[in-house]
């Protein structure tokens, strides 16, 4: 942290007490975490108010926090014969994924999808990352912010291409970069990596048409570099003179 992101987060948790979340400094950035119902009000006074003068919006991003936490390898640490232990079939794409579409009733997980604005501020030379979480992860809805910054539109529209984040008040919220028809959105962790379909010419049909994909589903298993295996030198450290009994049998 340093000196001006404290002060930011202490304006902010001080101006925004009631609608806010959490307020984070961390490694000279400041995320402001704020409710749905507040998020239109937040954002218009971070653009109006002087001493904030977030008047440039840089970017909207979808977050999908599915399996945030989870991990499958412990690729820290290995044995002679590979990692430390297998992989566990519980992130989306495994076994283990399909099998829990199959229970009826599970646990739901808590705050799955966010939207993340980037701002700037021209007048104060200084950045802050906004960010709202969906209150429904089965139907994720929160309030467009094209009415307080223009450059929202088609950033909205990819986050709702990829992660299925809908804008509320957003005049044209179509699909961005997915073609016309793609069923799901292809940046959810639940998304499978093959996809649903693929899409080949038809010589006989003379079109392109879409059919199940075909690509076998399989698990990537990480290789396991070990000490010896790889011949590497480093240029920052003195090269040891060989020795007379050293040369002698390099010649022989």
């Amino acid at each position: 942290m340093s000196a001006s992101s404290r002060q930011l987060a202490e304006q902010l948790q001080q101006h925004f007490a009631e609608g806010l979340s959490a307020v984070i400094d961390a490694l000279g950035e400041v995320t402001l975490e704020v409710r749905s119902d507040h998020l239109l009000d937040v954002a218009g006074a971070l653009r109006d108010e002087e001493k904030f003068s977030f008047e440039v919006l840089l970017d909207v991003c979808g977050v999908d926090y599915l399996d945030y936490g989870r991990d499958e390898w412990a690729t820290r640490e290995s044995s002679g014969s590979g990692f430390s232990r297998g992989v566990e079939a519980g992130s989306a794409g495994r076994l283990g994924a399909v099998m829990e579409d199959l229970v009826v009733e599970r646990p739901r997980s808590a705050r799955r999808f966010a939207a993340v604005y980037h701002l700037l501020s021209i007048r104060h030379n200084r950045r802050l990352r906004l960010k709202v979480f969906a209150p429904d992860d089965d139907l994720p809805v929160v309030p467009s912010v094209i009415a307080i910054w223009n450059s929202a539109s088609w950033y909205e529209r990819e986050a709702f291409d990829l992660y299925g984040i809908l804008f509320e008040g957003h005049p044209d919220l179509r699909r961005l970069l997915t073609d016309y028809g793609f069923i799901g959105h292809p940046f959810r962790k639940d998304f499978p990596l093959s996809g649903n379909v693929e899409v080949i010419y038809d010589a006989e049909q003379r079109r392109v048409v879409y059919q199940p994909v075909s690509i076998e589903p399989r698990v990537l298993v990480p290789k396991v570099i070990r000490a010896g295996q790889v011949d590497a030198v480093d240029l920052m450290q003195p090269v040891a003179a060989e020795t007379d009994d050293a040369a002698a049998e390099a010649t022989e």
